[in-house]
């Protein structure tokens, strides 16, 4: 199977912290959160514009909608955020 696309939404965050090295994606075709959680432990890829690759896995579902956490390292930069990845399942 080949690579799907997800929307970076935002940082993983609260009312006064940031996890910059946690990201909230949205999978493309996916409605709910029993759908979203087939996606554990699978990698993620974002390139940027200067050739830099960032390799992360999502590590849980984000909430009870299509939403998921992943984990990066090295921590995506802010510039990532409304940009696309690759998922691979």
């Amino acid at each position: 199977m080949g690579a799907i696309k997800a929307r970076v939404i935002s940082y993983r965050r609260g009312p006064r912290s940031q996890n910059p090295n946690q990201v909230i994606l949205s999978i493309e075709g996916v409605a709910d959160w029993r759908k979203a959680s087939r996606y554990i432990g699978c990698r993620v890829v974002y390139r940027d514009r200067y050739g830099n690759v960032y390799k992360g896995r999502i590590v849980k579902v984000h909430g009870r909608n299509d939403l998921v956490r992943a984990v990066f390292k090295p921590n995506l930069p802010g510039q990532a955020i409304g940009c696309y990845v690759d998922v691979f399942v």
